[in-house]
């Protein structure tokens, strides 16, 4: 663990979910959605806190999502994390492209969606620093839409052999 903390950057350090919770302005969950609220439990009181959401509730096996059209795990998330503000971002793309969003047709149009505009400016900054071109679709329900469209990106990559290497854009006329 020291190694790669020595290695990641000159202001790393190691602790635990909390502590990197209670010294973060923004915090991201990014975990299996079986294990979600035990993270969130683990890191601890996140009020006041930017907490971005980049789950998927699927199923075992990429079988669908447990939930959708009626709820999402957006609004699950800002139920057990109380008092913070949740942007739903960063869920309808893989890994790989989060790694690399640089294609040559354009910029990886990243939808984002909360309840409170200051969160929204945060994280649409944060999505542009990354390399994709931030869209509002408006508040944290809309990843009700949100979740579903990573199923798609989902089934499209891994089922239907279109492979890892795909990302939506945005047409504008």
């Amino acid at each position: 663990m020291q190694r790669l903390v020595a290695e990641a950057a000159p202001n790393a350090r190691c602790g635990s979910d909390a502590d990197a919770a209670k010294s973060s302005e923004v915090v991201l969950v990014s975990t299996p959605w079986d294990t979600t609220k035990e993270a969130l439990e683990s890191a601890g009181d996140l009020t006041g806190k930017i907490l971005i959401d980049a789950t998927n509730p699927l199923l075992p096996g990429l079988e669908g999502l447990s939930f959708g059209c009626n709820i999402s795990a957006g609004e699950k998330v800002a139920e057990w994390a109380r008092g913070a503000q949740v942007v739903k971002a960063f869920n309808t793309v893989g890994f790989n492209i989060m790694a690399d969003p640089q294609f040559e047709a354009g910029p990886v149009a990243m939808f984002y969606c909360g309840d409170d505009p200051k969160a929204k400016d945060v994280v649409a900054g944060l999505i542009t620093e990354l390399g994709f071109e931030a869209f509002d679709a408006g508040p944290l329900k809309q990843a009700r839409v949100l979740e579903p469209f990573a199923m798609l990106w989902i089934t499209l990559a891994m089922e239907f052999g279109y492979g890892r290497d795909i990302a939506f854009g945005f047409l504008r006329r």
